[in-house]
């Protein structure tokens, strides 16, 4: 069968090879307590261990009895798109009309809409070294290309103003950044995010910002969104992450009040409309009791962080930058081995710990670096640490 050619510039999913390689070992005797195995502990998907709260869960139960189940508007429930409104009054003191937010199934639809809506081929996106893998796959899938520009920890793994004004051509259509980043858990600088965005603009290009871990701020300098810059830059969120509904598949995008029509358009060809279940469930994210909870959990997280990280640097498995937002730690293994990709493989069978390698994340070193995810509980950290104190102390 002859094949898209775009297919070729949208590489494998090297986190989920590893899952389904970890997932393997962790069925087999190397895992098996009768056998003296021990559990794979898996800190390699961005997935939070808290689930939707209970008021959520009870709404789509709750829609389902009343047969809320048919098709919404393409845009989303307008109720939702209202509380979300106001959920960017109250947390961020930003007016974002409900007329600007579009509900999408996860914030990938919202990627993949902004992407078909605002480029095509022969434009350049220019985009972060280290970023999420998917993001730059989300432009290749709109036949356009995507510009990685290599960020070290000197600069908080985040895209300069200079970068963008030097690596601007008359090809570059914008830039995609995410903020917090996976997987660096680091924000961008406000005054620096200016800068790109004002760049962006003088050049007539389009700023769109991934800010799905918005929620899960430490920070309080990072804790604002790019919005706030103008009407003009997009943004995609989502409920996977600080609402813990990954798999409801429900997020949303803040747009420039011309593309929203263009959106819905697309929207309504490619997905008729979000799932209605998630979406009412989700209003019952925003009650009282559901946020006070998230803010529990935000908490939560942010111990999980504050306990692994200097953990890991005294193991001598350096975080170059502390993670201000999301749930992971980005760690330095060039002390321990050549190729972050053999470590992953070699964790899984010696250690039964699952990381993710650098692969996936970029082309600039990525063997020197690999991802944890902390969205796992103390318990789980705590035996990781343990275990990588062994396996290390045996190399």
């Amino acid at each position: 069968m002859r094949l898209a050619g775009r297919l070729e510039q949208i590489e494998p999913f090297y986190v989920m090879e590893c899952a389904k390689a970890a997932a393997e070992i962790a069925r087999g005797p190397l895992c098996d307590p009768a056998l003296g195995g021990r559990r794979m502990i898996f800190l390699n998907i961005g997935e939070p261990d808290f689930v939707a709260p209970a008021a959520a869960q009870a709404a789509a139960k709750a829609c389902i009895d009343a047969g809320l189940t048919q098709y919404t508007p393409a845009t989303g429930l307008l109720a939702l798109r209202q509380a979300l409104s106001r959920w960017y009054a109250e947390r961020f003191a930003l007016d974002i009309s409900p007329e600007r937010i579009v509900i999408t199934a996860g914030a990938s639809a919202a990627l993949q809409l902004a992407c078909l809506a605002l480029f095509e081929r022969g434009d350049e996106v220019l985009m972060p070294d280290p970023c999420y893998p998917c993001n730059r796959h989300f432009v290749a899938a709109a036949d356009a290309s995507a510009i990685l520009l290599p960020c070290g920890p000197e600069q908080r793994f985040q895209p300069s103003q200079a970068q963008v004004e030097a690596a601007w051509n008359a090809n570059t259509r914008g830039v995609l950044l995410a903020s917090p980043s996976n997987p660096t858990g680091t924000s961008i600088e406000a005054e620096v995010l200016r800068d790109i965005v004002e760049t962006v603009r003088a050049k007539g290009g389009v700023t769109l910002v991934d800010e799905i871990y918005l929620g899960l701020s430490y920070d309080s300098r990072f804790e604002r969104s790019a919005l706030a810059l103008g009407s003009d830059v997009i943004s995609v969120n989502s409920f996977s992450k600080y609402f813990g509904m990954t798999g409801w598949r429900l997020g949303w995008m803040v747009l420039p009040p011309d593309l929203v029509a263009p959106i819905e358009k697309l929207s309504q060809n490619l997905f008729i409309c979000p799932s209605s279940i998630a979406q009412h469930a989700a209003l019952a994210c925003f009650g009282t009791a559901s946020m006070a909870e998230y803010e529990l959990r935000r908490q939560a997280f942010r111990e999980r962080r504050d306990y692994l990280v200097p953990a890991l640097q005294a193991l001598g498995l350096p975080v170059p930058v502390m993670p201000d937002g999301a749930f992971y730690a980005w760690i330095d293994v060039s002390g321990v081995c050549d190729n972050s990709w053999d470590l992953a493989f070699e964790l899984m069978h010696k250690a039964q710990i699952a990381l993710t390698p650098g692969r996936d994340f970029g082309r600039a070193d990525a063997q020197r670096w690999m991802r944890l995810s902390f969205a796992s509980s103390m318990e789980d950290l705590r035996e990781t640490v343990a275990r990588l104190g062994e396996f290390l102390h045996r190399a």
